[in-house]
């Protein structure tokens, strides 16, 4: 009895070692159906250290969407550089701003406004809503949506395009539907939104991809290069 029991227990753990592993291995191997959603993207900041464009660009990468600021008066500091060199190596690129509940819309938005520049073809500007790293301050429905139209303004005045809202799950389910009404960036670990009207679809936030060290945010674009080339172009 003993030893039948010794053997149950083995093939226990040696079950739960091959569901472990695969959970392991599928979540980091997860990736949307490329037929459905052809082009491929990341998010990066100064998190990822210094990264070689040209070989994220051959590892079936069609666009980046970088971090330019935080706040009223943070900067990134690898924004100008990853922005240049992303670009160089072919990327459609594209800025983000992270938006802090602690300053005012309109600081912020000229934060953003100083840092991006105007005269390259850029996706459209990306407001980042989301409680993680932000203050501890949960604004209302309404006091958020008066201080984002305050940083949207200007923002979209400034670069002739409207911009686009990511928020994460939590976000959502706070904000969504009560504030500016914008095209969505939408945040869905290993699992396809359950709405459609978003543009990108972060769904994976440890991806690897050659040429950055350490983990990475994945995206696919809802649509192919020609939504790609319209987000460039197209203006109010």
């Amino acid at each position: 009895m003993k030893n039948r029991i010794v053997l149950w227990s083995l093939a226990g753990l040696v079950v739960a070692g091959l569901i472990i592993a695969g959970g392991f291995t599928y979540f980091h191997t997860y990736s949307p159906d490329r037929g459905k959603y052809p082009l491929r993207g990341i998010d990066v900041s100064h998190h990822q250290g210094q990264i070689d464009w040209r070989r994220v660009a051959a590892d079936d990468v069609a666009f980046a969407i970088i971090k330019a600021t935080e706040g009223g008066d943070h900067v990134d500091r690898a924004f100008a550089a990853n922005l240049r060199e992303a670009r160089a190596a072919g990327l459609a690129v594209g800025a983000y701003h992270f938006f802090t509940f602690c300053r005012p819309g309109a600081d912020q938005a000229k934060n953003f406004i100083a840092v991006v520049p105007h005269d390259q073809p850029l996706l459209p500007p990306v407001v980042d809503i989301e409680f993680g790293g932000n203050c501890p301050q949960r604004p209302s429905p309404e006091q958020l949506n008066a201080e984002l139209q305050a940083f949207l303004g200007p923002v979209e005045a400034a670069f002739g395009k409207t911009a686009i809202v990511y928020l994460t799950d939590e976000a959502e389910a706070a904000y969504a539907g009560q504030i500016a009404v914008r095209p969505l960036w939408l945040r869905s670990l290993l699992m396809e939104p359950d709405r459609h009207d978003w543009v990108y679809w972060q769904y994976h936030n440890m991806g690897r991809v050659d040429g950055i060290q350490g983990d990475v945010d994945l995206n696919v674009l809802q649509g192919g290069p020609e939504k790609l080339a319209a987000l460039l172009a197209s203006a109010h």
